[in-house]
Formats: C-alpha cells, structure tokens, sequence
C-alpha cells in the first residue's frame, strides 16, 4: 500500500512540475497568438519572429557573456574550495565550507537586495559586472558540491607516488590531479553557465540599465502579442538546458568511473 502511493505521489508530483515545461512548445508551434485550447494549426512563424528580434539577441549577448564569466569564475573557485576541503585540515573549516555553501538555502531576493545595498553603499554602479558578482556568488556552491565529488573520488596515492619521483606540489597538482578532475570541472562549467543563463532575480536587481535575457523575457509578457515568440524562445531555451545539463552529467559519472570511484547519484 506505501509503495503504491508513494509511486502515485511522485508521479503526481512529476505531471505537476514539468507539466508547464511540457506546454511550451505546443504553443510554440501553435498557429494562433492567444495561448488557450483548442490549438488552432501548426506553423513555425513564431520562430520566425523570434529570430527577428535585434533586442532578443542583444539580451542574449549580454546573458552569454556574463554566463561565461561566471562558469569560470566560480569553477575557479570551486576548485579551490573543493581542494582546501578534501585534501587539508584547518581551523573552522565547516564554518567556512557552510558559509560557502549558503547561497544554496537563502532565498535569492533576500541575497539579490543584500548584494545591491552593498554596491550602492560603496558607489559601484550596476553593470553585467555586478551581475556577474551575483551570479558567481549563487553558482558557486554549486561548482564546489560538484567539484567535491571529483576530489574525494581520486586515489591519494597517487599524488604520493609523483611527489616520491621528484614532482612538485604545484607539479602534481597540474599533471596528476587537474587531469583527473577534467570530467568534474567541465560538468561544473556547464551547471554554472546553465544556472546564470536561466537566473533572472539577481539580474534585474543588480542589473541596472542591461538587459539580459530572462529580464527581456520578463518584460515582453507585459505584451500578449509578444507571447508566442517568447514561447518560442523558451522551447529553444529548454532544449539548450536539456543538452547542456546531459552533457554535464556524462562529464561527472566519467570523471567519477575514470577515478575509480562509485557513483552514488545525480550532481548533488
């Protein structure tokens, strides 16, 4: 009986969540701009209109840069965190890893306004660069939960043994440890692009005067004529997140398997 309705929960709960998601490309392709049933034909004009959009793809440069930005930035820095926290010991080292890790559980708003009372106190004015400080800050802990994994999985030994034949720690780190932990930190670079791709609160507080994409996607649904061609875009934009996040995943349990360590799920 439990396993019954446990079953008839998560498939509820599945049909609830992507649900939505699911809908977006019927309205897509559907030949009407009024976005109810019964759907009206098929067309792929909306794509059309999608693609015409000087503003859409100026958005979109602005997301891209400041998506790439930030995969690297907290990649690097989930590198370091994710080291520090495997291979050494040191004082308040929870506190510092559970500090790290926060952004995960305060809710963005309270972050996003924290971030812009800071930047207008100190007189920084927005930019992409603030809204790359934001993003880096949220993607982050991430990056180090995924980079963690890659860590605790490599085989201490063999660090030993090239430090036993003359290699230096910046050496061993370099030719013996980044090699191993490639798989892990290219799934951190994919996770981190996707997150800041999608993310639209930080960026429209610290965004100022930029548009990125999900603020321009925002700001067309004021527009029920705009409508069809941002569910255009969001069926691409999901397609993208789907490849991007598969491509992530075959990194990780690669990078986990090439280690020689178990698979215990998915990125966290």
């Amino acid at each position: 009986m439990k396993s019954t309705s446990l079953k008839a929960y998560t498939i509820a709960y599945l049909i609830f969540l992507y649900a939505p998601i699911a809908l977006l490309p019927l309205f897509a392709f559907n030949d009407s701009r009024v976005i109810a049933f019964p759907l009206s034909g098929f067309t792929t004009a909306w794509f059309g209109e999608m693609w015409a959009d000087e503003q859409l793809f100026k958005a979109l440069k602005n997301s891209l840069i400041i998506a790439l930005c930030t995969a690297v930035l907290a990649t690097t820095l989930g590198v370091f965190a994710a080291r520090a926290s495997t291979r050494y010991r040191f004082p308040g080292k929870a506190g510092i890893l559970g500090l790290i890790m926060l952004p995960l559980v305060l809710p963005e708003m309270i972050v996003s306004m924290s971030i812009l009372v800071i930047l207008l106190a100190i007189g920084i004015p927005l930019s992409l660069f603030t809204i790359i400080l934001g993003h880096v800050l949220l993607c982050t802990p991430f990056a180090v939960a995924i980079l963690t994994s890659a860590f605790q999985s490599l085989d201490r030994s063999l660090e030993e043994a090239a430090c036993d034949l003359g290699e230096t720690p910046l050496s061993t780190f370099r030719l013996i440890i980044l090699p191993l932990v490639m798989p892990g930190i290219i799934s951190s670079l994919l996770i981190s692009f996707t997150i800041s791709i999608d993310e639209f609160i930080v960026a429209y507080f610290l965004g100022g005067n930029q548009t990125v994409l999900s603020v321009y996607i925002f700001g067309q649904f004021r527009f029920p004529t705009r409508v069809p061609a941002i569910m255009s875009l969001g069926t691409v934009l999901v397609g993208l997140s789907i490849v991007l996040l598969t491509i992530a995943e075959y990194f990780r349990r690669r990078g986990i398997a090439r280690a020689g360590g178990k698979d215990t799920g998915g990125f966290l």
